[in-house]
């Protein structure tokens, strides 16, 4: 099974788009405000559906679940690629957002199935460590292949219809899983079924003490990332059109240029993300435990958001995009740490309900993160992407100091 779960990571992360997403919406003619707006509306339709998304896999069988996954993705994908029009986008999103709803969740709680079928429970961190390595090494493959055919055909659309292939393997590797990581069926099939097991399990991730904890924490974390993440893209076209530019032969496109940079940054980071992921459980032995590494992981983003706001503010871009590709590989050592430490405090019967809420969480603080951002992004840019001196991203910096410290703060008070 351990195949067939980095296999499932290997071909969903087999999103050709994901390096030139932001980039695409603003070749379609959208704002940064704009593009705020569709990741906030990304978020909220996923959250509308996420938690009773992750009931109704508990409920019904979460194979069913992933498939259902997989055909939004695909239709998502197809209407992207072929939308002639920007508000075309409003509908490819929601699809979108259906597949990440059934998706997010389900899948580890199959895993941690899994394990506690093989009687390695223990094994938690380091084996959703392996697994969401190899999705790293999928996403590194798939800058390459999208980046080779946005240089050749220098239009970013196309990538979309090119990541129906993979989603496609994807319904054939989850339909395969045996029958056993469905999980224990807590009803049939009915709406009210699902409702009564959502609320149980939303009722009993709210009255923990811990699990309110982690909630927090992932709205902080996961919050801001998902909010800001893809910012890295428009920095790395800037770079790539002023300071590159100049030095790449003539006949050169801005896509092209923009593309020669993104691809071998992307593929570093998801390389870099990957073994870090890979390797989470020994920051886990090294630090003492979950809750201590985690600790280890916060002052260190502290760090990472302080260098990111004085980089922008003096205008020293390529140290932004260095503390971005650094942002991606740490939250590949937090990912695993947080889902076991979830998993730790979680009921097994409501594990997939549980990462849902916990998913909701961090989407609830990207809906309100991602607009604002946009809007100031918008404000501070200047003209283009050729007028950037590297500045209009230190909100990012200087909010990210607040979370890390707000959160250190909290640990040190419920220790003191």
């Amino acid at each position: 099974m351990l195949l067939r779960f980095s296999l499932y990571g290997f071909l969903k992360n087999q999103r050709y788009f994901e390096p030139f997403l932001v980039l695409a919406f603003l070749e379609a003619g959208l704002t940064f405000a704009e593009v705020g707006g569709l990741i906030a509306l990304r978020e909220l339709a996923t959250n509308l559906l996420e938690i009773p998304s992750g009931a109704a896999a508990d409920v019904w069988g979460r194979r069913r679940a992933l498939t259902v996954s997989f055909g939004a993705y695909l239709i998502s994908f197809l209407v992207f690629g072929l939308a002639g029009s920007p508000a075309m986008f409003i509908p490819a999103m929601l699809l979108f957002s259906v597949g990440e709803a059934f998706r997010t969740g389900t899948h580890k709680a199959m895993i941690f199935a899994w394990l506690q079928e093989e009687g390695r429970t223990d094994e938690k961190t380091a084996v959703y460590g392996y697994t969401r390595s190899w999705s790293k090494l999928g996403s590194a493959v798939s800058v390459v292949i999208g980046a080779v055919c946005v240089f050749w055909l220098q239009r970013y659309s196309v990538v979309f219809l090119l990541a129906a292939i993979p989603t496609l393997l994807s319904i054939v590797n989850v339909l395969g899983y045996p029958a056993s990581l469905d999980g224990v069926r807590t009803g049939v099939a009915s709406p009210r079924t699902v409702l009564v097991h959502t609320r149980t399990a939303v009722s009993d991730a709210v009255r923990k003490a811990p699990l309110r904890r982690l909630l927090l924490e992932t709205m902080g974390f996961e919050g801001l990332f998902r909010a800001s993440k893809d910012y890295l893209q428009p920095l790395l076209a800037a770079v790539a059109i002023t300071a590159i530019g100049p030095l790449v032969a003539g006949g050169l496109t801005d896509i092209q240029r923009t593309t020669l940079l993104i691809g071998p940054v992307y593929v570093v980071l998801h390389l870099a993300s990957s073994a870090a992921s890979r390797r989470a459980h020994r920051v886990v032995s090294a630090a003492g435990g979950e809750e201590p590494a985690a600790r280890w992981v916060w002052l260190i983003s502290g760090g990472l958001f302080a260098v990111l706001a004085l980089s922008q503010l003096v205008g020293f871009a390529t140290a932004s995009v260095v503390v971005f590709v650094l942002l991606h590989v740490l939250q590949n050592i937090w990912r695993p740490i947080l889902i076991s430490r979830f998993d730790a405090h979680g009921s097994d019967m409501h594990a997939a309900t549980t990462l849902s809420v916990e998913s909701q969480a961090q989407r609830l603080a990207a809906i309100i993160i991602a607009p604002v951002l946009g809007l100031i992004i918008d404000t501070t840019a200047g003209g283009g992407l050729s007028d950037w001196s590297g500045g209009p991203l230190w909100p990012i910096g200087v909010l990210g100091m607040v979370i890390a410290a707000a959160v250190c703060w909290r640990w040190d008070t419920d220790r003191a």
